[in-house]
C-alpha cells in the first residue's frame, strides 16, 4: 500500500488515489490527531476539528471511524458539507478492505442506507408548515394564559400553582420545539433553523442553543457510550450500566449506590433543570463567549421576572421560578431518560450507525396525548435513526424501520408509557444491585 503524505495538505486532497488500510486509520485516534472515513474516503480532521460547527468532540468521536451514516444523519446538503472536506482528503479505502475493522454488518449498514432513501423519496424529511406553526402557537398562547390567569385572579396559590403548571408545560414543550429546530428538521436551510433556534432556546426558556446542541448531538452521535455521551456519563452520582461493576470492583462508594433509585427521586427529576442545566448552560455560555446566547438567555429572564415582579415582588417571583423550573424538569428527566436508561449502557463497541442506535434506544406506544405530551420522542428509535427527519413523519417511516429490525434480529421494543416510567427506577436499582455484588465480593 502506498504511504500517505503530510495530513490534510491541499496536495493530497488532489491525490485520492492513495491507498489505506483500516489497521492504518486505526492508529489515528488520540487528541490531536483524528482520522475519520466517509464513503470510503480517509479524511485527517486533525487541525480541522476545532472548527467544526458541531464541535471537535462531536466529530472526534468518530475518529478511525466510519462515519458515513452519521455524516448523512446531520447534515442537510451534503455536497455543501463535501466542499470543506475536500482539503481534508488523504486517500481512499483499499478495495480489499472493510469500511471498519470492529463488527460490523455489512448487508444491515447496506440496507439501512435503502431505508434512507426511500425515506428521502418518500418526502419524509419534508416538514409541515402548519404543524410547526401550531406547536409555536400553543407555546405562546399557554405564556400569555398563565400571566392572564394571575392578573386577573391575582398572585393567591390556587392561581399562581394553575400558572406555574401551564408555565412547565410551556416550558416542556419549548424543549421539544428548539430540539426540533437543533436537529434542522423544520426549515430546509440551516440558518433559518440556527436562529429560529436562538430564539426559542433564549427567549422562551433562557438557555443557549449552542451549549444545547453541544452536548446533545454527541448524544445523537453515540447514545449511552460513556465519556462521549454526555446524558450518561453521570458517575460518581449515578451508576449506569457497565459502570456499575467498575465501581464495585475497584471498591468505590462515594454515595450509597444500592439506593440510588431512591435518592434518585430528590436530585433528579426536582433538580436536573433547576441546577444543574442552569450551572452547565452559564459556565458554557462565559467559557466559550457565547455573547448572543447570553443576550438571548438575558431577554428571557428580564421578560419573566417583568411580567410577573409587579405581582410577587422579588422574593414570590423567584420562588414562582423555581417551581416553574422543578415541575419542567420533572417532565425533562422522566420523557427524555425513559427511552435510554433502561437500554444498553457501556464503553465504545464502534458498531454500525443502525445497531448502536437501535441498542441504545425504545419506543413508547404512541397516543395523541403521548405524542404531543413528549414531543414525538415516544418514536425514539426512528428520531435517533434520522435525527434531521420532522417528528410528524415518524409513525410513517415506523414500518419501515420494523421490517429491517425484523430481517436483521434485531430488537425493536415498544413499551407501555407507565411502564417506560417504571423502568428507569428499576433500571436503577438493578445497576445499584450489581455495584453491590461487586463491592462485596469481587
Amino acid at each position: 500500500q502506498a504511504k500517505a503524505g503530510a495530513p490534510g495538505t491541499r496536495e493530497n486532497s488532489e491525490a485520492p488515489s492513495t491507498l489505506l488500510g483500516i489497521l492504518q486509520i486505526r492508529a489515528h485516534d488520540q487528541p490531536g490527531d483524528k482520522w475519520l472515513v466517509i464513503e470510503r474516503r480517509v479524511y485527517d480532521i486533525s487541525r480541522w476539528a476545532q472548527r467544526h460547527p458541531g464541535g471537535s468532540r462531536l466529530i472526534g468521536h468518530h475518529g478511525a471511524e466510519d462515519a458515513t451514516d452519521a455524516f448523512r444523519a446531520f447534515h442537510q446538503d451534503l455536497n455543501f458539507v463535501r466542499k470543506f472536506l475536500q482539503p481534508l482528503l488523504i486517500g481512499e479505502l483499499a478495495p480489499e478492505e472493510p469500511s471498519q475493522d470492529g463488527p460490523l454488518n455489512a448487508q444491515l449498514v447496506e440496507d439501512f442506507r435503502a431505508l434512507h432513501q426511500a425515506a428521502e423519496d418518500m418526502k419524509l424529511f419534508d416538514a409541515s408548515p402548519t404543524f410547526f406553526a401550531f406547536l409555536l402557537g400553543h407555546i405562546l398562547a399557554m405564556e400569555v394564559l398563565a400571566w392572564l390567569l394571575i392578573y386577573l385572579l391575582g398572585p393567591g396559590w390556587v392561581p399562581s400553582a394553575l400558572a406555574a403548571f401551564i408555565l412547565a408545560i410551556s416550558q416542556a414543550q419549548s424543549w421539544c420545539l428548539q430540539h426540533d429546530l437543533g436537529h434542522a428538521s423544520i426549515f430546509k436551510k440551516s440558518r433559518w433553523n440556527h436562529v429560529a433556534q436562538k430564539f426559542v432556546m433564549g427567549q422562551l426558556k433562557g438557555f443557549s442553543a449552542h451549549w444545547w446542541n453541544f452536548r446533545h448531538f454527541q448524544h445523537h452521535a453515540k447514545p449511552n457510550i460513556f465519556h462521549k455521551d454526555p446524558d450518561v456519563t453521570v458517575a460518581p452520582v449515578f451508576l449506569l450500566g457497565e459502570s456499575s461493576v467498575e465501581y464495585g470492583k475497584k471498591k468505590r462508594r462515594y454515595l450509597p449506590y444500592n439506593q440510588q433509585h431512591l435518592y434518585f427521586f430528590l436530585i433528579g427529576p426536582p433538580l436536573l433543570t433547576l441546577v444543574n442545566f442552569e450551572v452547565e448552560n452559564l459556565a458554557y455560555m462565559l467559557v466559550c463567549m457565547q455573547w448572543a446566547d447570553l443576550l438571548w438567555a438575558a431577554s428571557f429572564y428580564a421578560r419573566f421576572f417583568l411580567s410577573y415582579l409587579p405581582f410577587y415582588g422579588v422574593p414570590g417571583v423567584l420562588l414562582f421560578f423555581v417551581a416553574v423550573r422543578v415541575l419542567e424538569s420533572h417532565w425533562f428527566v422522566w420523557i427524555t431518560q425513559m427511552n435510554h436508561i433502561p437500554k444498553e449502557i457501556g464503553h465504545e463497541k464502534h458498531r454500525d450507525w443502525a445497531s448502536s442506535q437501535l441498542a441504545a434506544t425504545c419506543n413508547v406506544e404512541p397516543s395523541l396525548f403521548t405524542n404531543w405530551f413528549s414531543g414525538h420522542l415516544n418514536f425514539q428509535i426512528e428520531h435517533h435513526l434520522f435525527p434531521r427527519m420532522p417528528r410528524h413523519n415518524y409513525s410513517r417511516v415506523a414500518p419501515l424501520v420494523k421490517s429491517l429490525c425484523a430481517k436483521h434480529g434485531l430488537s425493536y421494543e415498544v413499551k407501555p408509557f407507565l411502564t417506560a416510567l417504571v423502568d428507569i427506577v428499576r433500571s436503577l436499582k438493578k445497576s445499584g444491585d450489581i455495584w453491590l455484588d461487586a463491592y462485596l465480593h469481587q
